[in-house]
């Protein structure tokens, strides 16, 4: 009797299993749910470089990555941000200037690569050839190291100052040698540059800055650095990043020929691609 309950009792807990095992063969497999999309934070200047961005959107979509853009005014913050993890790349500044600011602050930053050049120019609303411009003149300047530098050496090449030839792509007012009209100069934050315009002879203004106070480069500068210029844009990101999947089809995208059109139709010349 006790062998004949045993022997039940095994059958039994076989029929579980086998019921248990053909119900869950007849269950249809849940889909799989559609994998989350990867979130890049990159801060940008408003032109032209969150409206690249902006334009890379739907490319980037479709790589499963959801561009925020986040967007600065100044020439700081971006890079202070990036150092801290606020963002995880940043697009605003030429090579020259990351470089320079990196080793000024320490900072462990790099970048992926270059994406295009702004030619800086000298504007004004006074004068409209270096022939007008009269002894005594000011001429604005922006007041960082780097783009000081490289708007003295503007106004060098076009033969309006001289500087001392050790001074380089750093150079300074301290630095002029020869300044036969007597120019004055004004050194002002970078974005404030178009702002001023009303009350100085001229002043040498980055593109991006001249572009968002309604200049055209190629039409209103009157004298522009050529398309050879060493300051070419980049996209910066903190070193230990540089592997980062994400970031690196953001760099294919932002070197595409999409993204290289344009540029050129967007803004006729002013802005020329690297790539």
């Amino acid at each position: 009797m006790l062998k004949s309950r045993k022997v039940l009792t095994v059958i039994g807990l076989l029929l579980v299993v086998a019921l248990a095992a053909g119900c869950g063969g007849n269950q249809t497999a849940e889909p799989q749910q559609e994998a989350e999309k990867t979130e890049l934070v990159v801060g940008a200047t408003p032109v032209p470089h969150a409206e690249i961005l902006t334009e890379i959107k739907p490319l980037l979509a479709e790589e499963g990555i959801e561009l925020k853009i986040k967007e600065f005014t100044d020439y700081v913050t971006p890079n202070v941000a990036l150092a801290d993890g606020s963002i995880d790349a940043n697009f605003f500044q030429h090579l020259p200037y990351l470089n320079d600011f990196k080793e000024e602050r320490g900072l462990d930053l790099t970048y992926t690569t270059k994406v295009h050049i702004e030619p800086m120019g000298l504007y004004s609303e006074k004068i409209e050839s270096l022939d007008e411009i009269e002894e005594g003149a000011t001429i604005a300047l922006p007041n960082d190291a780097t783009n000081e530098g490289r708007a003295l050496l503007l106004l060098a090449e076009n033969g309006l100052i001289k500087l001392n030839e050790e001074a380089g792509v750093k150079a300074t007012p301290v630095d002029i040698v020869e300044n036969p009209k007597d120019l004055q100069f004004e050194e002002l934050e970078s974005a404030q540059l178009p702002r001023v315009l009303p009350d100085v002879t001229a002043a040498v203004i980055n593109t991006n800055y001249a572009l968002e106070g309604n200049l055209v480069p190629t039409e209103d500068a009157i004298i522009m650095e050529d398309s050879q210029s060493p300051y070419a844009n980049v996209l910066a990101i903190r070193t230990e990043d540089k592997n980062k999947e994400a970031l690196q089809k953001l760099t294919d995208v932002l070197t595409s020929e999409k993204v290289k059109k344009f540029i050129n139709e967007e803004y006729g010349g002013s802005i020329v691609p690297t790539f």
